[in-house]
């Protein structure tokens, strides 16, 4: 095998051990994720998934919504399914777009229990220095419309090695659709992950604890 052909195989293999903990809705054929996410006292939220093939997963989760002011809130039970609608794998690069969708019960303030209706999408884009990444979230009942936007970019401060710990700082840009949070909430997070374990954590710019943990198995 020649020394070009080696350190471009040795880049593949980095670089999918690199992306492979990166926030997804799906990790890998057959294998399991679970995610719970804390969102700076306005939201909560607890997802597990499992994908049958590499293009596809099927789980439920959990959301729980309170505005800023602590007027109202949202709890949100739904089962959904996650498609991978395009990937790009490039010599040092990866790019992905993914889509979802399902159904649930939400109650909210002052409401009996209502039908609900979840979609949404991503589209990421990472390399072993650089991280991307786009996702909405929408959340409908008759009683209530809400959606989440959120921007995240990412650098690594060094290039981690195999079975090491990987490192990355993020900033956020999240918006709230709904009267849940007034302008745009901006967050500055670190992130680690190793194996199968990933933990992100950091403030916002309002001095409130944004934090997420993920493992995939």
């Amino acid at each position: 095998m020649s020394t070009s052909l080696s350190a471009r195989l040795l880049g593949a293999i980095t670089l999918l051990v690199a992306t492979s903990a990166l926030a997804k809705p799906i990790a890998f054929q057959d294998g399991r994720t679970l995610m719970f996410e804390y969102g700076a006292g306005t939201m909560i939220e607890a997802q597990a998934f499992y994908a049958p093939r590499y293009w596809y997963s099927v789980g439920a989760g959990y959301l729980h919504l309170e505005d800023e002011d602590h007027r109202f809130s949202r709890d949100i039970s739904y089962a959904r399914m996650n498609y991978l609608v395009h990937r790009w794998n490039l010599s040092s690069a990866q790019a992905n777009v993914f889509a979802w969708g399902g159904l649930g019960g939400a109650r909210a303030t002052d409401s009996d229990l209502r039908i609900a209706e979840n979609a949404g999408g991503q589209a990421d884009f990472e390399t072993l220095w650089f991280y991307s990444s786009l996702k909405t979230d929408w959340q409908h009942s008759s009683a209530f419309s809400h959606r989440i936007d959120t921007l995240q970019l990412g650098v690594a401060p060094y290039r981690h090695r195999y079975n090491g710990i990987a490192t990355w700082v993020v900033g956020q840009a999240r918006r709230y659709t709904g009267d849940i949070y007034d302008g745009t909430e901006v967050a500055l997070l670190l992130r680690f992950f190793r194996g199968p374990l990933w933990i992100e954590a950091g403030i916002t710019a309002d001095r409130k604890l944004q934090s997420m943990v993920m493992f995939n198995f």
